[in-house]
């Protein structure tokens, strides 16, 4: 029987394991979709992950033909996790949202992207002097998906990554929104075939 996890799992395959090639107990893929499911219910810590494997160590190993004994220690998540390629495990998140966002607009109408930054919760540190990280993200309307996200630098704002993902995205025949920042008179260097439909919106504060 096919697992509805297989294709996602098949992704997180590429994502290379920066563990040495002797000693590897418990495979890459499953740790990360394991962590994910973690997250996804509430887990916020390296410990709250290897708690929910715990508790659902018996489920996984019969959905997904697995002989875990007994879960990854804590301090082996955070090994993996800490030891990953961010931009590889954004490529495998993109492929998987690719594949996902499929459905089309009933309606037959042009398909709407939606570019927003937004600043990326528990990420200021104080200690370490580290602002509070941004991230633009491309949110489908249609399908409701976030088909990616591009981390903002530090010493800059949104408009050059938005440039950057319009580049690195396949918006030919899309609706792009975003914000009215990025009505500059500067021209994109984007190619012309490329160009999107932008469509510039302002926010009213009180």
């Amino acid at each position: 029987m096919l697992n509805p996890f297989d294709r996602f799992l098949t992704f997180l395959d590429t994502i290379p394991d920066p563990r040495r090639a002797e000693g590897k107990r418990y495979e890459q893929s499953y740790v990360l979709l394991f962590s994910i499911l973690a997250i996804a219910t509430g887990a916020n810590s390296y410990r709250g992950i290897h708690t929910f494997i715990k508790v659902h160590r018996n489920r996984f190993n019969q959905a997904f033909r697995l002989n875990w004994k007994r879960p990854p220690a804590h301090t082996s998540i955070r090994s993996i996790i800490n030891g990953l390629n961010s931009r590889m495990v954004e490529r495998a998140f993109r492929k998987h949202a690719t594949g996902l966002n499929v459905v089309r607009s009933s309606t037959g109408t042009a398909r709407v992207l939606a570019f927003d930054g937004k600043t990326l919760k528990g990420s200021f540190d104080a200690l370490s002097d580290h602002k509070a990280r941004q991230l633009l993200s491309a949110f489908a309307t249609d399908t409701v998906l976030v088909l990616a996200h591009i981390e903002i630098d530090e010493k800059s704002n949104e408009i050059p990554a938005a440039q950057k993902l319009l580049e690195e995205l396949d918006v030919a025949d899309h609706i792009v929104t975003c914000d009215a920042m990025h009505c500059q008179k500067k021209p994109s260097k984007l190619r012309r075939q490329r160009m999107p439909i932008l469509s510039f919106s302002s926010r009213i504060t009180s």
